[in-house]
């Protein structure tokens, strides 16, 4: 059996393993980070991220005039999270988050070459409750790829790396208890399954949650929504399986609020996928008809972006059948039509200005919905109502979708942008307007373009599954990043020593500090925050 000994041990090479072994480093730490996958992998899902990062009062939001401030952010924040009373260190992390997510996050990162576009994004505005009541979503230049490249060449050529080492295609199975304490980790290695042991000062679990693993996705799936969709596409990373989730659990550790998972309405598959199930998450066009598997609309409220993602997800999952359709034109797909990630926005990702302009100000992105229209199974164009049910049936070999339903969603929904304003009573269409008044959304929103515009032509249609993507619960922590025992007998819980968890691993902080939902942008900025708050704690632990 190989065995290693290290001062402090990561497991999990992705953004908030990073940011806490630069911290580490910082201190004169040696750290060893071990992962599941190869090194070309270091960074982990946020390569693939958009990079959008939520920050509170930040002198971008000044600079374009925005007025924010702690206490609204809170507000907006606990409207968002909905709080179950059971749920103890949530709400404590995310009040030490909104304090700490600026100064500790932005500033640092800003600091350390990170740049952000000057028009912020303003996302999960709230649908039936309070959302961001302003924009909060700083977009990276460059997206997470040039996030998780700058943190990446920060660690390998920090001045002290030569306390830093690696081991990639290890797979950490179990936590070694003994007197009391975490003492490191036991595995095996990807390439030959041979057992390994790592024995450590120090464990910090940083593996991500669990939503790669589509069967606990389903174990832990939502009650109050019934049984979980057929058809779950897979948006997580690959090795985001919850194997630490459980090693935790079993050394009497508490992994709390599994049921409480951030997943997106508009998944699509992958046209080359790099694992099963490997789905890509649409940013759903304002204007498309939104409908479900018969072709009738969603709503009342009628189902849109940019407003509430958990419900956008609910009512998808309320019918009997899980998946829905987005209904619009070439036109609107021309300038509305975007993937979510690094990988569909190679503008914004290689920091191309003119391209990335040119794209910003036409509104649109005519080569990717060209790509997808060639590549993508979900993607079905026609020139008539008719031809798109016929073809719409026929892509899920079922008769579901409905002509006569379909054709007059459509025509109730053209027949309201005809009206004059003041007769107007479609909420879509009220949104759209509403929306296109932020600079941030006007130059990516249509404005009322009917669907059935015979200059827009042809029509679209987009099957659009659940797609899983993040873990809201996970491994219940204190605000020192330490992992919590299950309650004894008296109802206390106690820190287990020399263990500890950050980022999504401890859903984003405290095994849950988002509650049922997110403002959005508090992900990357969480695994930042979590990583130098458990940094911060270990050094107080070793002055102390």
């Amino acid at each position: 059996m190989k065995t290693y000994q290290t001062e402090y041990l990561i497991v999990g090479a992705g953004i908030a393993g990073i940011v806490c072994a630069i911290e580490l480093l910082e201190q004169g730490r040696k750290v060893t980070i071990v992962d599941r996958d190869i090194a070309d992998g270091l960074g982990g899902l946020a390569r693939w991220a958009f990079g959008g990062m939520f920050f509170v009062d930040s002198k971008h939001q000044r600079r374009a005039g925005i007025r924010d401030s702690l206490t609204q952010a809170k507000e907006d924040w606990w409207s968002c999270a909905q709080f179950a009373e059971s749920n103890e260190w949530g709400p404590k992390w995310a009040d030490q988050f909104l304090h700490l997510c600026t100064t500790h996050g932005y500033d640092w990162l800003k600091k350390g070459g990170v740049k952000f576009l000057p028009i912020i994004n303003w996302a999960e505005r709230g649908m039936l409750k309070l959302g961001n009541s302003v924009p909060r979503f700083h977009m990276v230049w460059g997206t997470g790829w040039h996030l998780t490249r700058n943190l990446v060449s920060k660690l390998r050529g920090h001045k002290r790396a030569e306390g830093l080492s690696f081991l990639f295609e290890h797979r950490v199975t179990a936590l070694l208890e003994e007197a009391g304490r975490i003492g490191g980790v036991r595995g095996r290695l990807e390439t030959t399954g041979e057992e390994f042991l790592i024995n450590a000062d120090v464990t910090i679990i940083a593996t991500g949650g669990i939503n790669g693993n589509l069967k606990k996705v389903r174990d832990h799936w939502y009650a109050p929504w019934g049984a979980p969709p057929e058809t779950i596409l897979n948006g997580a990373h690959k090795y985001a399986l919850g194997d630490l989730h459980d090693a935790t659990e079993q050394i009497n550790g508490s992994v709390v609020n599994l049921d409480l998972q951030w997943n997106y309405a508009a998944g699509i598959h992958h046209y080359a996928p790099r694992h099963p199930d490997h789905g890509l998450s649409l940013v759903p066009g304002k204007s498309h008809l939104w409908l479900n598997y018969q072709g009738r609309r969603f709503g009342p409220p009628p189902l849109m972006s940019p407003y509430d993602t958990r419900y956008l997800v609910e009512q998808i999952c309320r019918e009997p059948i899980k998946y829905s359709w987005q209904i619009s034109n070439l036109k609107i797909a021309n300038k509305e039509f975007a993937i979510s990630g690094s990988e569909h926005n190679e503008a914004l990702r290689d920091r191309n200005i003119v391209r990335f302009a040119i794209q910003t100000l036409t509104g649109g992105n005519r080569k990717l919905v060209q790509k997808i229209k060639e590549e993508c199974e979900d993607f079905i164009v026609a020139d008539t109502p008719p031809e798109l049910v016929d073809k719409m049936n026929a892509l899920t070999g079922e008769a579901h979708v409905e002509l006569d339903t379909v054709r007059a969603e459509i025509n109730a929904f053209d027949q309201q942008i005809a009206l004059p304003p003041e007769q107007r009573s479609d909420e879509q269409i009220k949104r759209i307007l509403d929306v296109r008044k932020y600079s941030g959304d006007r130059f990516r929103t249509s404005n009322l373009q009917p669907i059935m515009d015979p200059k827009a032509g042809p029509l679209i249609a987009i099957r659009s599954f659940i797609l899983s993507r993040k873990s809201l619960g996970g491994i219940e922590t204190d605000l020192q990043c330490r992992v919590l025992s299950h309650k004894d007998a008296a109802g206390e819980q106690h820190p287990i020593q020399d263990l500890y968890a950050i980022g999504e691993a401890a859903g984003f902080g405290g095994g849950g500090m988002h509650g049922e939902g997110s403002l959005e942008g508090t992900f990357l900025a969480a695994c930042v925050i979590t990583g130098r708050v458990c940094a911060a704690a270990l050094d107080d632990r070793k002055l102390g």
